[in-house]
């Protein structure tokens, strides 16, 4: 009989060893909060917005003593970014960061109980994010990394003239097709022609160049997909051989050899998403909250990219820019 009781006190040891394994580490505190971040793809911008991110978070009050944080980078494909929300809700988070419209989408389908601060989302109302800028009306809320499209290509057309854009994008990432539909309507009102080629990945980087090459665009204009940002400095350099500028709204994209860029700054959307999740941790509802809005907005000259390009850059252009690369 002492053995048989022995035997099962020493089960239910291991029974309650396994149930505490499987918790999150945070839910062992009352006062803990697990965040879990979820970022489209390993790309500077985001990781940059990240790290900001979690510097404020720890300058609000919430650090390691009583936040633990949960980051996941997968795949860049539908089925990855489901997979992670799922994770996230499994492991009872209390908030959900996203970085990316694609990011920000799945945490919206995926769950509706759990608060979802979105960061770096371009066109959170045309990418179905949001229903308004002045409230979200869901569990939701965050950044936009919105800037004025019709500014840059108009800037382009200063500085060069043409008839014809190129446009890289990938349809799977609604971010970029936001983009390459705000550059049909613009080219519609400045009487350019647009060549469209998706990019679903990196290795279809070459066959799209080649297209934009054989319709001889003036400019290529390269949305914010993934495999374009991975690939930038290459579609420089091709576009560089046939003498095609390149524009883009991608943050470092100018340093990269842009010829013209308008970059938001990722530390200040990790930041205002810090913002929010220190609210929403605190008792605040996310659907009340506004988007907010980038303040800290450059349109970049690349000095150096318009000499190899044999561009003279008249002097309303650089006027017009808030930083010029040399």
């Amino acid at each position: 009989m002492v053995r048989r009781e022995t035997l099962r006190a020493i089960r239910i040891i291991l029974l309650a060893l396994v149930v505490c394994a499987a918790l999150p580490a945070s839910r062992s505190g009352a006062s803990g909060k697990l965040v879990a971040a979820l970022l489209t793809c390993d790309l500077p911008r985001y990781r940059d917005a990240h790290k900001a991110f979690m510097k404020s978070l720890g300058q609000k009050g919430y650090d390691q003593s009583n936040l633990e944080m949960i980051t996941q980078t997968p795949n860049p494909d539908p089925i990855s970014w489901a997979n992670s929300i799922r994770k996230f809700n499994a492991i009872g988070a209390d908030l959900i960061v996203a970085y990316g419209a694609p990011a920000a989408l799945a945490a919206i389908k995926e769950q509706s109980e759990i608060p979802v601060v979105f960061v770096d989302v371009y066109g959170p109302v045309e990418t179905g994010v949001v229903h308004s800028m002045s409230g979200s009306g869901k569990n939701v809320a965050g950044v936009s990394s919105r800037v004025p499209l019709v500014t840059l290509i108009k800037t382009a057309l200063d500085l060069k003239g043409g008839k014809g854009l190129g446009v890289l994008y990938n349809p799977r990432e609604e971010g970029s097709l936001v983009q390459l539909r705000e550059a049909r309507r613009i080219a519609a009102q400045l009487g350019l022609t647009v060549t469209e080629v998706n990019v679903a990945s990196a290795a279809g980087i070459d066959a799209a160049l080649a297209t934009l090459f054989a319709a001889r665009v003036d400019y290529i204009y390269v949305s914010e997909c993934s495999a374009c940002c991975r690939s930038f400095e290459k579609i420089v350099h091709r576009a560089g051989e046939t003498r095609i500028p390149v524009l883009s709204q991608m943050p470092g994209a100018a340093a990269k050899g842009a010829l013209i860029a308008m970059e938001i700054d990722p530390v200040e959307q990790g930041q205002d998403g810090a913002e929010y999740a220190a609210r929403i941790l605190g008792g605040r509802k996310a659907a009340a909250l506004p988007v907010l809005t980038p303040k800290r907005v450059e349109l970049i000259v690349n000095m150096k990219t318009a000499r190899a390009l044999d561009l003279h850059v008249p002097l309303s252009v650089l006027s017009a820019a808030t930083k010029v690369l040399k």
